[in-house]
């Protein structure tokens, strides 16, 4: 795609709100108080995101008479539960093919426990009466015009694996594939029918707020983490104003500094921004068609995603994935100009009928990325402490598998999840600066090199050879 902006796509961001869609004009719930004093629980969650969200509710729902309580730094789902594009992907591993490479003896468990943990999240949608526009529409892998051919054959493979594994899936190409969603872009797809649904993230992290608090978990907000250690038979739980004395501890801490060292280097922040339009007329829904409001995600490496949002926006955002020297992360990171203006562009020459149309808003976020581009898990403090770390950019609902195993991990309970290489295994660990930084340089500009030639280089190479992976 092209990297020169035209005048147009630029005026087309101008006016738009640096602030992200989900939270614009809507009311989410009351805010809670700040932890002030000295607690006592059975669990303390500490992370107020989709993953300790769904702990503090599997772990009353397991035992009602479990007492909880769940801290967050700032306002629960104000991070990247709240922010994100709302693609709800079954997928545990981020996609079969990681999945393949890594845990080729498992896959066909993985993606049963990944299907059923996304009905497991429809049900407690339904029984918990979530308001969060869920549709359970799948979601189309696309092959763009402009991608090497072997991208095309690694989707069709992709095919044959997905329904040798029971997924319902559906080939388009040409016609077929303009018939769903019309862009001179858009060469071939792969549609998951069952595999995927979208959401309203923030809507979505607010109801398990509200559903955490009627099962009687304790919220509190502001109340930063600081500290971690050992207490008798417990752990001990430092915030800025209190403390919290408590059996077991869950760590849900996303692309934060990590309370546990250990965790340090198996995670990097990077920061991904998306973009949503004007709602289109009807003149202009037809134009695109997406009847069937699917997710769409095209098959680079530098990938974009894109929906159509309840009132008919459409959310487009990916691409960049960009690491800051040292890990750092701050408010004003969350804006970066130069990559909205590129995602302008992209949009524009991926659907050229909307010329015209303009963006209101425009925001980023921190992921919390691992070499194996999925979650991982381990304990700490002699199995008082779990925690789950490095969802990569699919979380929303992978997040509710790792609260789960967090809790089976923390009890001690021997699940059908907790026996895989999956969970018990661990990703390799990034290296310390200045090689970090240089090495995801280097990656970023050989995946963009094999997204232009179809040509893995000999760093991309050594890298598929070390397990090692960068992505968002």
């Amino acid at each position: 795609m092209s990297e020169i902006v035209d005048q147009r796509h630029l005026d087309a961001i101008a006016d738009a709100d640096q602030f992200p869609y989900w939270l614009d004009g809507a009311i989410g719930p009351e805010s809670n108080p700040t932890l002030v004093r000295a607690e006592h629980c059975d669990l303390c969650v500490v992370g107020g995101g989709y993953t300790g969200l769904w702990t503090a509710i599997i772990a009353k729902e397991r035992d009602p008479s479990i007492d909880v309580v769940l801290i967050d730094a700032g306002t629960v789902g104000a991070a990247a539960s709240g922010r994100n594009g709302g693609f709800m992907d079954a997928s545990l591993t981020h996609g079969i093919s990681n999945a393949l490479s890594r845990w080729p003896d498992e896959v066909e468990l993985l993606e049963a426990l990944g299907m059923s943990n996304l009905d497991e999240i429809e049900s407690a949608i339904r029984r918990y009466q979530i308001d969060c526009a869920y549709e359970r529409t799948g979601v189309i892998s696309v092959v763009h015009t402009h991608h090497p051919t072997s991208y095309r054959d690694d989707l069709a493979e992709e095919r044959r694996l997905l329904e040798r594994l029971g997924h319902e899936v559906t080939w388009l190409e040409g016609e077929a594939m303009q018939a769903e969603v019309r862009s001179q872009r858009h060469y071939a797809g792969l549609w998951d029918r069952n595999g995927s649904a979208l959401v309203d993230p923030a809507r979505l992290v607010w109801g398990l707020k509200a559903t955490a608090e009627r099962l009687g978990v304790r919220i509190y907000e502001d109340s930063k983490a600081t500290g971690l250690e050992r207490d008798g038979i417990g752990v001990l739980v430092t915030t800025s104003l209190g403390k919290i004395r408590s059996r077991r501890v869950a760590l849900a801490t996303n692309a934060f500094k990590p309370l546990l060292r250990r965790t340090a280097n198996y995670i990097v922040p990077v920061y991904d921004y998306c973009m949503v339009t004007e709602p289109l007329s009807d003149t202009q829904l037809e134009s695109v068609g997406w009847r069937n409001r699917q997710g769409l995600s095209d098959t680079a490496n530098q990938f974009h995603y894109y929906r159509l949002t309840p009132d008919n926006r459409i959310l487009w955002g990916g691409y960049d994935a960009i690491y800051h020297w040292g890990g750092k992360m701050s408010a004003e990171l969350e804006s970066r100009p130069e990559s909205w203006a590129k995602l302008s562009q992209h949009f524009f020459e991926t659907f050229p009928q909307l010329e015209g149309i303009a963006f209101t808003h425009a925001w980023g976020g921190a992921i919390d990325t691992s070499s194996r581009f999925s979650v991982f898990w381990g304990k700490a403090l002699g199995g008082r402490v779990a925690y789950a770390l490095g969802y990569t950019g699919l979380g929303v609902a992978s997040s509710r598998f790792g609260g789960s195993v967090m809790l089976d991990l923390l009890h001690g309970r021997r699940s059908v999840a907790t026996k895989t290489d999956f969970v018990r295994s661990k990703p390799i660990p990034f290296p310390p600066e200045p090689f970090r930084f240089l090495g995801i340089q280097m990656t970023r500009w050989s995946l963009d090199r094999e997204d232009r030639t179809g040509r893995r280089n000999l760093w991309l190479r050594i890298l598929d050879r070390l397990g090692l992976g960068f992505d968002s």
